[in-house]
């Protein structure tokens, strides 16, 4: 994922602003505020404006697919994509019975935790798939954001370094 980023990065930083370079980055399914954060430290931008750009642009998607996803798989599964669609879905469910089991605090968790495949997007996939309302899987997510971002931030600005040397 590092290399992704800093390939972006490069090949984006003389054509746009390194705040809208991390803001798109954390746009992104898979790279999202994990990716955009790095490529904050990349760019140079101190970790408090990161922290804000990411956090917004990782929720940003994120009411559109917990109110929209339904409709537009549905729609999907009438063309050629119906295999991408059934494999997405697949792969959420898999991840599902944490946020089943604990709902608020499993998908609250399931988002927090900066682990490939989890994140503001498969939380949301998740969320979706299992048919939970906006007002009872928003918060969570949200919340998971926050905390995965104070979490990279600290790993990836060094922070964690003044408390422990």
């Amino acid at each position: 994922m590092d290399n992704l980023i800093t390939q972006i990065t490069q090949a984006l930083q003389n054509s746009i602003p390194s705040e809208l370079i991390v803001f798109i980055i954390s746009l992104f399914p898979i790279l999202e505020l994990r990716g955009g954060i790095i490529a904050a430290t990349i760019l140079g931008i101190p970790w408090q404006t990161a922290y804000i750009i990411c956090v917004i642009g990782n929720l940003l998607p994120i009411p559109f697919i917990l109110l929209f996803l339904d409709k537009i798989f549905e729609w999907l599964k009438k063309t050629r994509f119906k295999g991408l669609v059934d494999k997405l879905e697949s792969k959420a469910m898999k991840k599902s019975e944490t946020v089943k089991k604990y709902k608020f605090w499993g998908l609250f968790a399931f988002v927090a935790i900066p682990l490939p495949g989890t994140g503001a997007w498969t939380g949301a996939l998740v969320a979706s798939f299992l048919r939970m309302k906006l007002k009872d899987s928003i918060l969570p997510i949200i919340l998971g954001v926050l905390t995965a971002g104070i979490i990279v931030a600290l790993a990836s600005y060094g922070i964690l370094n003044l408390f422990f040397v």
